[in-house]
């Protein structure tokens, strides 16, 4: 019981990280820190491995770009789930074999897992406002403050559980999938890097072709990096 006790409270401030990354996803503030190159870096930072929160980081973003959060559209909630994927890389030493492959997996199956939370939620919150129809319809501003205060308060709860339980089960399934595999640590994170390098392209390639502009905005933003990249070096 000790021993658990203790694991449970070194899983809580990332836990916290992805009760409040989970809420900028649609909530409050909506400032692109969800966004799985920051999640995870930040993940990484409290691990005390910032720039392998940063690799996995980028690894996910890829993923990210082919589900924009758009409207009422269901979609994956990187937020928490990178959180998830950037501590179990940033806990698992250098050239550890499928390392990479293996917390990937863990943040697609919690980002997956995330987004059917955010639809529950969304139920839940229609459910209370149908309630509180009354309080709205006379334009009640204490109602719409306590709709929107718990319905922000009930989203990050729901990420911060997310990740706990999601890094309370991969956590002890990464060390033991981890175990039994023996190629190089090289060729995991080669595989993860191309099949995410592939899914990032198709889904760029597919915004360029398909929205006004998008490709001198695109063309833009590569100039301004490789300025910055460049000034940096």
């Amino acid at each position: 019981m000790d021993a658990l006790a203790i694991d449970v409270l070194q899983l809580l401030p990332l836990a916290v990280l992805g009760a409040v990354l989970g809420l900028d996803v649609v909530s409050f503030p909506q400032a692109m820190i969800s966004r799985p190159i920051v999640a995870a870096t930040a993940a990484g930072a409290l691990i005390g491995q910032p720039l392998r929160g940063l690799a996995i980081g980028v690894a996910l973003e890829f993923f990210a770009l082919e589900s924009l959060p758009f409207g009422a559209s269901r979609y994956p909630e990187w937020g928490s789930a990178a959180v998830v994927g950037g501590a179990l890389f940033a806990m698992t030493p250098d050239n550890t074999p499928a390392a990479m492959t293996v917390a990937t997996l863990a943040a697609l199956l919690t980002a997956s897992i995330s987004g059917t939370s955010m639809v529950a939620l969304r139920r839940w919150n229609a459910q209370r406002a149908h309630r509180q129809e009354a309080g709205l319809l006379r334009g009640s501003g204490s109602t719409v403050v306590a709709l929107q205060l718990t319905g922000m308060t009930a989203d990050l709860v729901r990420g911060g559980l997310i990740t706990l339980l999601g890094l309370a089960i991969f956590t002890p399934l990464r060390t033991a999938i981890l175990a039994t595999f023996t190629f190089p640590g090289t060729l995991s994170r080669a595989v993860v890097v191309s099949v995410a390098s592939a899914v990032g392209l198709a889904a760029v390639w597919k915004v360029t072709q398909s929205t006004s502009g998008a490709r001198w905005w695109l063309l833009s933003g590569l100039a301004v990096g490789f300025g910055i990249a460049w000034g940096l070096w």
